[in-house]
């Protein structure tokens, strides 16, 4: 009997601490924001992770077992319960600004964490369910766009200066998040209405999926207000707003300076390991259901998580996801990390082209 699906439960350290967060009051309301972002990176600035692949046989048998997949579909009812608690103690409970705060903080790691990183799991699946799940994780942070976005424009642009969700070298994560949310969203814009011309329908036909989003988004917030009122409104649309900057800064520390050649000034080159960075970090893999094994996720966007591999001649990140986001915020440490990074890299492919 498999049991290596086990290891994913820690993910569910991530709920236990953003429950406790919105519970405990005072200034514990800020542990999970302590977990995710200083506790979980000093952690894995001491490890490496192993870079080992299963073997072929191996590899099928996991990628079919239905346990694996259970572990991320059972995230959507715990993300909406944490959602409904965190709104229940916003609107009920007696908490002074700052631990609102907190509370936020928590609710917007939970739409960072599950809302959209398990979204795009299931998003990226081929069955109706799946697809129907990534998209009501993702209105938990009224980002719905993103599952037009990502899967018809990220992945067929990615490491191009066509993609919004590409950083560029010397871009800072605050101009990159202000032009990846805009453009993004415009993008996705732009996608359901060539597919809406190619019905003979108007772009804001209702059978126009942004169409559809716009309204289930608008009713959301209308039924939290009238259900929790004002103050926990304003609460959860700063949750959201940091699950979708959380996503951003993703996106951000994932393809910073790498860029796919154009061939004959026409088309670009296929979509290589070489164009995303790569983490084995142990502990952000399992957290983050191995979104960070991100090389081998844009080779081939169907593999599932837990099949995902290591690619000796992708470019690794210095540490995990966390500790990288954290070191994002702060830029000039990340140029001074990351633009010797990118240039090494480039010079190992260079020799590896020479060779």
């Amino acid at each position: 009997m498999n049991l290596k699906f086990i290891k994913y439960f820690a993910s569910f350290i991530s709920v236990v601490a953003i429950l406790f967060s919105i519970f405990a009051g005072g200034i514990w309301t800020y542990f999970a924001l302590f977990y995710a972002f200083i506790l979980v990176p000093t952690l894995e600035l001491f490890m490496r992770g192993n870079t080992e692949n299963f073997e072929k046989l191996e590899e099928e048998i996991i990628k079919k077992d239905v346990k694996y997949d259970m572990l991320v579909w059972i995230i959507v009812p715990i993300q909406y319960t944490m959602l409904i608690v965190c709104l229940y103690r916003i609107s009920h409970d007696s908490l002074v600004w700052w631990e609102v705060l907190g509370i936020m903080s928590a609710m917007g790691i939970a739409c960072g964490v599950f809302g959209i990183n398990v979204a795009h799991e299931l998003g990226h699946r081929s069955t109706k369910f799946e697809q129907f799940l990534s998209k009501m994780l993702l209105l938990t942070s009224q980002y719905m766009h993103f599952f037009v976005e990502h899967n018809r424009g990220h992945h067929k642009n990615v490491s191009t200066d066509d993609d919004p969700a590409s950083s560029r070298l010397n871009e800072t994560v605050y101009a990159f998040w202000f032009r990846s949310v805009k453009d993004g969203w415009f993008s996705a814009w732009h996608l359901e209405k060539e597919r809406m011309a190619k019905l003979n329908l108007p772009w804001y036909s209702l059978k126009s999926e942004m169409v559809q989003y716009q309204i289930i988004q608008a009713v959301s917030l209308v039924v939290i207000f009238v259900v929790f009122g004002p103050k926990a409104l304003l609460c959860y649309i700063g949750a959201a707003i940091m699950g979708f900057l959380l996503l951003e800064t993703v996106n951000y520390i994932e393809h910073y300076g790498l860029r796919r050649k154009l061939i004959d000034g026409a088309y670009y080159e296929k979509v290589m390991p070489i164009h995303s960075w790569n983490s084995n970090h142990p502990i952000g893999r399992l957290l983050l259901f191995e979104l960070t094994r991100h090389s081998d996720h844009h080779y081939m966007a169907s593999r599932k998580y837990q099949v995902l591999r290591h690619f000796d001649q992708s470019p690794q990140m210095p540490t995990g996801y966390p500790g990288m986001m954290v070191l994002a915020l702060i830029p000039p440490l990340w140029f001074n990390v990351m633009n010797n990074e990118v240039e090494r890299y480039k010079a190992t492919l260079e020799g590896i082209n020479l060779a």
